[in-house]
């Protein structure tokens, strides 16, 4: 080993939906890094092998995500790797999947604003890991009973929010229909001390007016195609008439054949 390398600073684990991201500096210079996952049961995982990069995408090293891991960052020289001797590294801090990532934005997939109503639906998170037939975990699939969603809303252009809770992939509450809305949602974890609570969604606003057009858009469309056809008609009819009035006028002027 070679104790003069620098090793690694401001070590930090970055996680999204289970998605983790190991950071540190400094970038190295003559050296490089390697990363190695220690589980408290688990095997040793190496990652990032003799990297120059100051990051190390290690999702796959942490899988078994109630287990507490800590990461070693070695300071290494190309020549080192048969050498039996210890590298100088750095030691992460302690981290646990399930209890430290960060619940990402839920996708809103339809919203409506009808009377008295406003109806929301949306899309869990989906994190890397897969089911055996390739699909994709959502976050739900993972925290089961310990996620829930809330549904932030309130009248456009007023400050005062209201709040509902939901373990389902959908909302309905009770609005003022004269009054436009705006809403976001986000996932919480209530059982957790620490990171409890999750992205925010996009903000979202309904437009009444507009959602009653688009009830009566069919209907509107009907009307205006039975007019449509109706005008088309009487304009064939007028023209029919016409032309029967000019050869009845024409008809009347040709002077009679005399015997």
């Amino acid at each position: 080993g070679n104790p003069e390398l620098p090793t690694a600073v401001n070590i930090t684990w970055s996680s999204i939906n289970f998605k983790t991201i190991l950071q540190w500096q400094p970038k190295p210079s003559g050296y490089f890094y390697t990363v190695e996952i220690h589980g408290q049961t688990t095997n040793t995982r190496k990652k990032c092998i003799q990297t120059t990069e100051t990051e190390c995408d290690v999702t796959d090293a942490v899988r078994n995500v109630k287990e507490t891991y800590t990461a070693h960052i070695l300071s290494v020289t190309s020549s080192e790797m048969d050498d039996f001797e210890e590298p100088p590294f750095a030691v992460s801090e302690k981290f646990t999947p399930y209890n430290q990532t960060v619940v990402g934005k839920p996708e809103i997939q339809y919203y409506k604003q009808k009377g008295s109503k406003l109806n929301v639906v949306f899309q869990d998170p989906l994190t890397p890991y897969t089911f055996p037939n390739g699909s994709f975990l959502s976050v739900r699939d993972i925290f089961q009973h310990d996620l829930e969603y809330r549904l932030y809303y309130w009248k456009d252009q007023s400050s005062g929010k209201k709040h509902e809770t939901s373990r389902s992939h959908t909302f309905e509450v009770s609005v003022d229909s004269t009054n436009n809305y705006c809403f976001y949602i986000q996932g919480i974890i209530p059982s957790r001390r620490e990171n409890r609570n999750g992205q925010e969604s996009l903000v979202l606003c309904t437009s009444v007016g507009r959602n009653t057009l688009d009830e009566y858009r069919s209907e509107v469309f009907i009307i205006i195609a039975v007019v449509a056809i109706v005008i088309t008609l009487a304009i064939v009819l007028l023209v029919i008439l016409c032309k029967r009035k000019k050869a009845k006028a024409t008809r009347e002027k040709e002077p009679l054949n005399t015997a």
